[in-house]
């Protein structure tokens, strides 16, 4: 089995998506994710959509990864409409994936699953498929995480791991490694970050490897689960653009080693 290993722009959220691209190509990825409203987003002309996929595709790189965002503040049809958007240019991006970070609001969170729910068979019908992350909120635990899934309830709609993310937003009460394997069978894309803790709080930009997360078995559990990737890297060390290419590439080296 080979699976994809790509990497996001947050890397390198200070440089335009063009140098971004080239340097995750330069580095040996073949996918890019997509982050940053300012490259695609729900009201993206067909121009700056086609031209961001030019871009990638002249690096060498599938766009194959969109972050998207729900709009829950315009009520449930707005959000849902422009979701709907969204789908439709990660469709024009050449994205498979449409990657979400679902909300922190206790008071959105039924909204959050109804727009899931009415978004999810436009996505299978453009051949998309939203995956939702760990990112505190409504998906604070791997528990949390599955619970929407089950509401939710559509081939449209499917979950992405992130193990820094379950130390992050639990503040380390939660190790991934813990319950990766019930999760394992439902994951369809994954996150590849770490993160450490400094007297409590929680830091995600390091190196993968570096941090508290035990990769062997967190990839191990995921392929024993059915996971087949892809795999996108999220988060490096380093404040200058020479030191964050020198970890996006060795985080690549890092990954191959660590897939079972």
């Amino acid at each position: 089995m080979s699976i994809v290993l790509g990497c996001t722009t947050r890397p390198y959220a200070s440089l335009s998506f063009a140098e971004a691209c080239a340097r995750i190509a330069d580095a040996g990825y073949s996918d890019v994710a997509v982050f940053g409203r300012d490259v695609v987003h729900s009201q993206s002309t067909r121009e700056n959509v086609s031209q961001a996929r030019q871009i990638a595709a002249d690096a060498g790189l599938n766009p194959s990864m969109l972050l998207g965002h729900v709009q829950l503040d315009l009520g449930v049809q707005a959000a849902v409409d422009d979701y709907c958007a969204l789908i439709d240019r990660a469709a024009l991006l050449g994205a498979t994936w449409l990657l979400d970070c679902g909300t922190a609001q206790e008071a959105l969170y039924a909204d959050y699953v109804t727009v899931m729910r009415q978004a999810a068979p436009h996505a299978q019908a453009a051949e998309i498929t939203i995956t939702l992350k760990p990112h505190g909120g409504i998906t604070l635990t791997t528990a949390d995480l599955i619970d929407v899934y089950r509401q939710v309830d559509h081939p449209g709609f499917g979950l992405c791991y992130d193990p820094g993310n379950i130390i992050y937003y639990t503040r380390g009460e939660e190790r991934p490694e813990t319950h990766v394997s019930e999760v394992a069978p439902l994951i369809a894309t994954g996150i590849v970050k770490d993160c450490i803790l400094n007297d409590g709080e929680p830091d995600v930009l390091v190196t993968p490897g570096e941090g508290l997360v035990d990769f062997a078995t967190v990839l191990s559990a995921l392929v024993a689960g059915g996971f087949d990737g892809p795999l996108y890297v999220e988060c490096v060390g380093g404040t200058e653009i020479d030191e964050i290419d020198r970890n996006v590439r060795r985080t690549l080296s890092f990954l191959r080693d660590a897939l079972p």
